[in-house]
């Protein structure tokens, strides 16, 4: 079999993937080539486009030899077994991962931009590429996406070598290829068009398919609301997107209104992947002149406590995204018998000021701390030892208090949405 391009190798390919469409799939392709087959493929299936972007870890000695794989979201597979035959220094494995790490987020950023990328939590994840030689990055790939959370991990590539197809089998739950000769020796020899693929025409792709789903992203509800707490109302916003499983609220911290530029950040992250968000001021503009407000952790999570009633009548699970002091009211509020929280994400958070109640959390509870912000970090690594339900800490390297440096709040918002994915929307 021979294609005319990549295009249309992926026109051939989507035919032979449409019984996934009912899955709500996530396709994604390997950069660079695998991308223009992706893009036809997630068009025909009127799925998401996105890039999975995987660096082998080489053998210090043999840097040919991998020894494993790293991906997006601190995703790591490691080959034991290579590394005890490599008889290589800890500190020199250590080395080589923190080169990729580097080169894994450059290459993030230079295909997405400011977009962070989509979960692969409890979804159909479809890795395409324009062909396999010998199938050790697709491998990769696939492990990858597992790790990542991935329910289903499909391969679909034009064409490989038997021997590749096979090897590959085990890393899959469905494999596709069109056509596997036996005679093989190259993949561009089995297309007539095979020009290299620029990094420019992966950022456009990318691009137009972002640009196509928001434009086309219906909004049950978007609109400015009131949270009537006790004596005072709180405005802020509501967004829930068509479809919505689940709506994520959000606490601010430090005095922060709900037009924290962070927050919203995470919020329109949240957004793109399906979830609806309500961000509101924890306190009125009198309230926020005495700092001693800012603390108050009892009223602040009362008035979180308000916010979460206001939606139960819709019916959704609902999460909470606290940062600062905000973090502390959305435990100390998971921590009611009654409370109507699923999910906690703190982000830069102080869940110590919830001093006691933390043990009666039950909502699954994420902690994201900067790695340079030290002093909130022993505060998370102590709160953490407290709670006795579903945890997790995660260190965002190079991060301070605020999360200012370039690529941390990117960091963040993926973190939470793939948190929130998981526990708001299971099997998404």
């Amino acid at each position: 079999m021979i294609f005319e391009d990549r295009e249309d190798a992926g026109r051939r390919l989507a035919a032979e993937l449409e019984h996934l469409r009912g899955e709500n799939p996530v396709v994604v392709g390997l950069p660079r080539g695998g991308v223009p087959v992706a893009h036809q493929v997630a068009q025909a299936l009127g799925a998401p486009l996105d890039v999975v972007i995987v660096r082998k870890l080489g053998v210090p000695t043999h840097r040919e030899l991998g020894f494993g794989a790293i991906g997006e979201g601190g995703v790591r597979v490691v080959r034991d077994d290579i590394v005890r035959l490599s008889h290589a220094q800890r500190a020199d494995l250590d080395e080589v991962q923190r080169h990729e790490e580097a080169e894994l987020v450059r290459r993030a950023r230079q295909f997405r931009g400011d977009r962070p990328r989509i979960p692969f939590e409890g979804r159909t994840v479809i890795i395409v590429d324009d062909g396999i030689a010998t199938g050790s990055t697709a491998a990769a790939a696939c492990k990858v996406a597992r790790a990542a959370g991935a329910a289903r991990v499909v391969l679909a590539v034009p064409v490989a070598p038997p021997e590749a197809v096979e090897n590959l089998r085990p890393e899959t739950d469905e494999l596709v290829c069109l056509s596997s000769p036996r005679m093989f020796s190259a993949v561009g020899e089995w297309y007539r068009g095979f020009a290299q693929t620029p990094d420019s025409e992966v950022v456009s792709l990318l691009a137009r398919s972002h640009a196509g789903r928001a434009g086309t992203a219906a909004r049950a509800e978007d609109t400015e609301v009131v949270v009537e707490a006790g004596d005072v109302r709180l405005p802020g916003h509501l967004s829930i997107p068509e479809g919505c499983p689940g709506i994520v609220v959000f606490a601010h911290g430090s005095g922060s209104s709900r037009h924290s530029p962070r927050n919203r950040a995470v919020a329109r992250s949240l957004g793109e992947s399906g979830l609806g968000t309500l961000l509101f001021d924890l306190l009125t503009r009198e309230e926020e002149l005495d700092r001693v407000n800012v603390f108050d952790v009892e009223t602040l999570a009362a008035r979180l406590a308000h916010a979460t009633r206001l939606l139960a009548p819709r019916g959704l699970p609902v999460g909470c995204f606290g940062a600062s002091t905000g973090a502390a009211a959305a435990l100390r509020a998971a921590a009611e018998p009654d409370t109507l929280i699923e999910a906690v994400v703190s982000r830069g958070g102080r869940p110590d000021l919830a001093g006691q109640r933390l043990a009666d959390v039950r909502a699954p509870t994420l902690l994201i701390v900067g790695g340079r912000d030290e002093t909130v970090l022993d505060l998370n690594r102590r709160a953490k030892e407290q709670l006795r339900c579903e945890s997790r800490l995660e260190v965002v390297p190079g991060a301070t208090h605020l999360f200012e440096e370039p690529g941390t709040l990117d960091a963040v918002a993926v973190l939470a949405r793939d948190w929130f994915v998981r526990h708001l929307a299971p099997g998404r």
